[in-house]
């Protein structure tokens, strides 16, 4: 599913530029990518289109977005993100990188992943498929954070 995500990122400058699914899904099968996980990467696009369409909607009261109190997460979500991403997520909002509301939304995302414990790696790719669904753009340093390679701390190539 998260090669289906990066490849749509990088092929794509915003959700809406993305063919209609039934085009979509004939492109990536091309491409090489296995119907299964063609299927839940749009799957999990849907309801990320959703989740933001919910935190944006008037009807919804953004309480977490004036909060100057610490985000607790409960058990589930240490156990699916772990110390590591919780840490990046806090640094993120601490760096004014992404707000409270964004936040909860990695967080819904990171667990609708039905990955436990969700890679770094993966957690990184879902902080930059919530802002690209949101058509914000991450700027330079924000994009060298998220793709630097750990092994050698040189940035790793997008494919």
């Amino acid at each position: 599913m998260f090669d289906v995500l990066v490849y749509l990122y990088e092929t794509y400058y915003r959700p809406d530029a993305c063919p209609e699914s039934e085009v979509l899904v004939k492109k990536l099968s091309a491409i090489g990518f296995e119907e299964e996980e063609i299927a839940k990467a749009l799957g999990w696009l849907t309801a990320l289109a959703q989740t933001n369409d919910t935190f944006s909607s008037d009807l919804q009261p953004h309480q977490t977005a004036f909060s100057f109190g610490m985000r607790i997460y409960v058990d589930r979500e240490t156990d699916v993100i772990g110390t590591a991403g919780i840490g990046f997520i806090q640094f993120l909002e601490s760096a004014k990188l992404i707000n409270p509301v964004q936040r909860e939304i990695i967080v819904e995302r990171a667990l609708a992943a039905a990955e436990s414990p969700i890679s770094l790696d993966k957690l990184k790719v879902i902080v930059l498929m919530v802002l690209w669904s949101q058509g914000k753009e991450p700027d330079g340093l924000f994009l060298d954070e998220l793709f630097l390679d750990e092994d050698d701390g040189a940035p790793r190539m997008l494919h």
